[in-house]
């Protein structure tokens, strides 16, 4: 059974399928973001709110959520 992760604003994730969770703030993990924007590989979760984690996923995709890293990885936790 696949077990989902609420990454704001009831947008779900498969929890087998996330591979990172990092914050925005480096400037590698922004290269990468607009890397994947031009390629068309982001989901911006975020509802107009600022960026404030980054999660992977092993499908190449990005997801960009307005929850923080560390409340999103202890929802992960807790699954």
């Amino acid at each position: 059974m696949h077990q989902f992760m609420n990454i704001g604003f009831d947008n779900m994730v498969s929890v087998e399928r996330i591979v990172a969770i990092v914050s925005p703030e480096s400037a590698p993990v922004r290269r990468l973001v607009q890397e994947a924007k031009d390629a068309g590989r982001v989901v911006d979760v975020t509802h107009g709110r600022k960026t404030r984690a980054v999660v992977f996923t092993d499908s190449q995709y990005i997801l960009l959520s307005a929850i923080q890293p560390e409340t999103l990885t202890g929802r992960l936790e807790t699954e």
